[in-house]
């Protein structure tokens, strides 16, 4: 079983992004992200109607970071501190050496490889500092945009599960990318 420590959090950097820990001064732009139906379309989770509740998901998150169960960072452009997006590992098992990533970026920096740089940067410190083995994401199969960042980034197709999910009175399928330590380039 792999050990985790977030602890201190570190920040995480590519050519264009700063990938940094997500705070309470980014309330209206988590707001903006989890209460917009664009970027909630393919996420089965209750989309954020108030700054309290985009303040208790930023604690969430960073409960998580100091418990060592779960990770998320904002993603910043280089030149501004404004979060655009989240991103992060999660459901993390050690025990498999294996976690879940998960990644949203606000509609208007869609199509600029802004996800893919950050998804680099992510699993870039999954392999090397939480020392996993692998590497999934799961997905609403009609989220095509996510399929092809996937896809762009060495993950392959592990499953595509039918109705397991039930949301709002809808059952929706499940498709399960991941990537391998082995398979990954740097």
């Amino acid at each position: 079983m792999i050990t985790i420590n977030f602890l201190p959090f570190q920040n995480l950097e590519t050519e264009r992004l700063l990938l940094r820990r997500v705070s309470v001064e980014d309330v209206h732009e988590v707001l903006a992200l989890r209460g917009n139906p664009e970027t909630m379309k393919y996420i089965p989770r209750p989309i954020i109607k108030t700054i309290e509740e985009a303040m208790e998901h930023i604690n969430m998150i960073n409960e998580k970071i100091d418990a060592n169960i779960g990770i998320n960072w904002a993603i910043t452009l280089k030149e501004s501190t404004k979060l655009i997006g989240i991103i992060g590992h999660y459901r993390i098992q050690p025990e498999n050496h294996r976690s879940e990533i998960g990644y949203m970026i606000l509609p208007e920096y869609n199509g600029k490889g802004i996800t893919s740089e950050a998804i680099k940067a992510v699993i870039n410190y999954g392999f090397e500092q939480m020392q996993l083995h692998s590497i999934e994401a799961v997905i609403d199969p009609e989220n095509s945009a996510s399929e092809k960042v996937l896809q762009k980034n060495g993950f392959v197709k592990e499953a595509h599960i039918l109705e397991n999910e039930l949301w709002e009175g809808k059952f929706w399928d499940t498709v399960i990318y991941s990537l391998l330590r082995r398979n990954f380039k740097k």
